[in-house]
């Protein structure tokens, strides 16, 4: 048997056991316990088919499907994704513009290739031409969603933009997102949702975020790539984005799975109490019992990249210790709509706030909710 600290709690004294003849791991400090398959699904966050897949990947074996079961998507389209990404990193080096731009953001260099940050040259075709050698190779760019198509044939779809690689939980990038240099159509541009990507299910930067700590204390849910770059950059490696969606229930099911606290950090514009209220309806049917969420609004005119390259790491710091709980900013939300001093308005508020406190989980903070 073999014996090491616990990955799943802080410990000085390893209490975490691997039975290799009894094939499970169990911890006599926390009481993690489970097969190899569920150590996967609970440290690297992998749902249970990408977790067999990822055993028997590293045994060398191929993982037998039922003729009705649904295909999984090709190697050849990871392997796609995985050529254009590193094409779009030889990029960004020649590109003096491209460096000028994440120099002036305050990114390092060093930062840019953890982050696997890139660039898409201004030309029609230059992707188009490097990886789109035949009629194979070009279904695979169609998939992965690295085409266009115009009156005129087929082009690159990111041109002339910073590129951001998306991963999926196994470290495999899935997707990108595409910062616009000049004015030039839209700021942001995603890649279209395909058999890999699913903007509602995944959140940029959560691979790495979990890289160095497979349960955070922590995670902070940003709104942009920049935002998540800038922040790691000052030693916070705990933030996320969403893809340019409001926060799904898969997504709120996920960031729980990665911290049992999360901080979601908006703008304090309507847009910003807007999303942020999006995110408070999805998150509040996963408050199970030791979950809890934050809300974090910030000053106007400021995001989590420019405050925290004002401030410094030290005063986002503080400022997260101020994130308000749920409950406050739930009740807050519907007393500043009804007269509370009244019991017409009270009735009234009663009426508004069951049906939003109905679908949180039974348990403690539950029963605290409707008291």
């Amino acid at each position: 048997e073999f014996q090491a600290c616990c990955p799943f709690h802080d410990e000085k004294t390893p209490s975490f056991t691997v039975s290799p003849q009894k094939q499970f791991y169990h911890c006599f400090g926390c009481g993690a316990h489970g097969s190899a398959i569920g150590f996967l699904m609970n440290f690297e966050g992998l749902e249970f088919v990408d977790a067999v897949e990822e055993l028997a990947r590293h045994a060398g074996l191929q993982v037998p499907r039922e003729a009705s079961s649904r295909p999984r998507p090709s190697e050849s389209l990871y392997d796609v994704l995985d050529k254009a990404a590193r094409f779009y990193q030889q990029q960004l080096k020649p590109s003096e513009e491209a460096i000028a731009y994440l120099k002036q953001r305050g990114l390092s260099g060093e930062i840019a290739r953890e982050f696997g940050i890139g660039y898409a040259p201004q030309g029609w075709d230059s992707l188009l031409k490097k990886l789109g050698g035949d009629e194979k190779q070009l279904a695979h760019l169609r998939a992965a969603g690295l085409l266009s198509q115009g009156k005129s044939g087929e082009y690159d779809r990111f041109r002339h933009r910073i590129m951001f690689p998306i991963h999926d939980r196994r470290g495999r990038v899935i997707a990108f997102g595409g910062r616009a240099l000049t004015d030039d159509g839209p700021k942001y541009l995603n890649s279209p949702e395909t058999e890999l990507f699913h903007k509602g299910r995944e959140l940029y930067g959560l691979y790495l975020a979990r890289r160095g700590s497979a349960r955070l204390d922590r995670v902070l849910v940003v709104e942009g790539y920049m935002d998540v770059v800038a922040l790691a950059q000052h030693g916070l490696r705990n933030a996320v984005a969403t893809l340019g969606t409001a926060t799904t229930g898969d997504q709120a099911e996920l960031l729980f799975r990665t911290a049992d606290e999360v901080v979601f950090c908006f703008d304090g514009d309507r847009a910003g109490r807007k999303a942020a209220w999006r995110a408070l309806e999805n998150t509040l049917p996963r408050l199970r019992e030791g979950r809890q969420a934050r809300f974090l609004f910030l000053p106007e005119g400021e995001d989590p990249d420019s405050l925290v390259r004002e401030a410094g790491a030290e005063a986002f710091n503080a400022l997260l210790t101020e994130a308000r709980p749920l409950s406050d900013f739930f009740f807050d939300h519907f007393t500043a709509e009804v007269d509370m001093s009244s019991m017409d308005g009270r009735a009234t508020f009663v009426e508004r706030v069951r049906p939003a406190l109905e679908t949180i989980p039974p348990g403690v903070f539950r029963d605290m909710m409707f008291s």
